[in-house]
């Protein structure tokens, strides 16, 4: 699997700490923004999110450079959207 994963996560999110532990368990490297440290990034998780800041919001670009945003997603979506 090639692309890259970032999630965008607060510290007291319960999903984001289950996503990053699957994903390291599974091996699946990802960069990791604090939305309450980074306003640029709480942006464009409201933008994705219809103005709310729902996390984890994962961003990945897959091998083939197609794009996905998703909100709160399975391990599965994640490597089905790595897969693209």
């Amino acid at each position: 699997m090639s692309g890259t994963v970032t999630m965008y996560s607060t510290t007291w999110c319960g999903y984001c700490r289950r996503l990053k532990s699957q994903m390291d368990r599974e091996g699946i490297a990802y960069n990791e923004i604090n939305i309450e440290q980074d306003p640029d990034s709480a942006a464009f998780v409201e933008k994705a999110n219809g103005g709310n800041q729902t996390v984890p919001t994962v961003l990945v670009v897959g091998s083939t450079g197609v794009e996905a945003v998703m909100t709160n997603p399975s391990l599965a979506q994640v490597k089905q959207a790595l897969a693209a």
